[in-house]
């Protein structure tokens, strides 16, 4: 006899069956019926040219913005509702084909930039010379090497600290967002964070299109740099870093410059400077001597005046010279000036003693 179930017993078996034998797909379709319920779920149909199956989500599960349309791949597990209704409830989905990809990153683009994520104001600027720089990236990709080997051969001696992480599929996303997080919450913070990643196909960047990865490196407290593919590609990711290079090369390019530039640089701002510095030492030179020698003629003007002011001195006490006055007829006399005194009569050539006889006090 075949099995006899409860419906809630069926509809329970039918989905451990699923679950074991399914417990995760993926399915390519295009997108219907899109339509999004009290802002948290999300409902749509997947669609090909013959079929159509149910699916659904949970709104921050949707990590890239789609429409009806669209050809996507989901990641999903199938499952009976307890109303009977076969639906998918999708984990994960992405743009498939050029076209949706394209179509995605647009809508996903407009979006942002009308939130000022990719404005120009918010870019910071990098140090001249970092010390300190956290990288981003796998370690095995080939722009992972390139990057390393140019840094190295471009300055050195920097502290890099690396997050091994996957740069395609989906999981890249979350490991970046979640290596963001751990760099900008270290004690001592790196000074740039760069993500790096060599080329690929539009599937294969299409993680860095990612809207949670790019609103997470647009909040970075520490500036970010991206490396992302060739030159031609663009991505999300790219416009809200702080700055965007061509290739995982020119990202080392940009953060640190070449010694051998800046060597020679220096050397030939010495060598423009030298004639600078003489001629400035020069010019000292004969600021000095002028105020030297304007120093030595007042010196010498003093001099000469105080050499004049002793000679004047010295000929005016000669000019009061007694000998001098006698010298000239006169005499001294020395004594008692009284009738009978002796006294001295002094002259240029003789000393005359004498007795006065007369004596007479003189009148006006």
């Amino acid at each position: 006899m075949p099995p006899k179930f409860t419906v809630s017993d069926f509809i329970a078996v039918t989905n451990q069956t699923l679950e074991y034998a399914f417990p995760v797909v993926e399915i390519e379709g295009e997108v219907a019926s899109f339509k999004v319920n009290q802002g948290k779920f999300v409902f749509f149909d997947l669609k090909d040219e013959s079929s159509s199956v149910s699916c659904f989500m949970m709104l921050f599960q949707l990590r890239v913005p789609i429409e009806d349309g669209m050809k996507v791949v989901i990641t999903a597990s199938p499952k009976l509702t307890k109303w009977g209704k076969f639906s998918l409830t999708v984990r994960a989905i992405r743009p498939s084909g050029e076209g949706s990809i394209k179509k995605s990153f647009e809508l996903l683009k407009a979006k942002l930039d009308q939130e000022g994520l990719f404005a120009s104001e918010r870019k910071r600027s990098l140090p001249a010379i970092p010390k300190h720089i956290a990288i981003i990236s796998s370690p095995q990709a080939a722009g992972y090497a390139d990057f390393i080997k140019i840094l190295s051969d471009r300055w050195g001696g920097l502290r890099v600290d690396v997050a091994a992480v996957a740069v395609q599929g989906a999981d890249a996303p979350d490991q970046i967002i979640r290596a963001l997080s751990y760099f900008n919450t270290q004690e001592e913070l790196p000074e740039i964070i760069v993500i790096i990643r060599g080329g690929g196909s539009a599937d294969d960047l299409a993680a860095f299109n990612d809207e949670q990865l790019v609103r997470a490196i647009a909040a970075s407290r520490v500036p970010t740099v991206t490396g992302i593919g060739h030159e031609t590609d663009t991505s999300l990711s790219d416009l809200a870093a702080d700055v965007r290079a061509a290739t995982p090369s020119n990202a080392a390019q940009i953060i640190v410059p070449d010694r051998r530039d800046v060597i020679r640089s220096s050397r030939l701002k010495l060598q423009s400077l030298a004639p600078k510095v003489f001629g400035t030492l020069d010019y000292l030179r004969q600021q000095l001597e002028g105020r030297i020698e304007k120093a030595a003629e007042r010196v010498e003007q003093k001099f000469d005046w105080q050499r004049q002011y002793l000679l004047q001195t010295r000929r005016l006490l000669a000019e009061l010279d007694p000998q001098r006055v006698l010298e000239r007829g006169y005499a001294l006399v020395r004594g008692q000036l009284k009738v009978g005194g002796l006294i001295d009569i002094v002259m240029a050539q003789a000393i005359i003693k004498a007795r006065i006889e007369k004596y007479e006090a003189k009148h006006e």
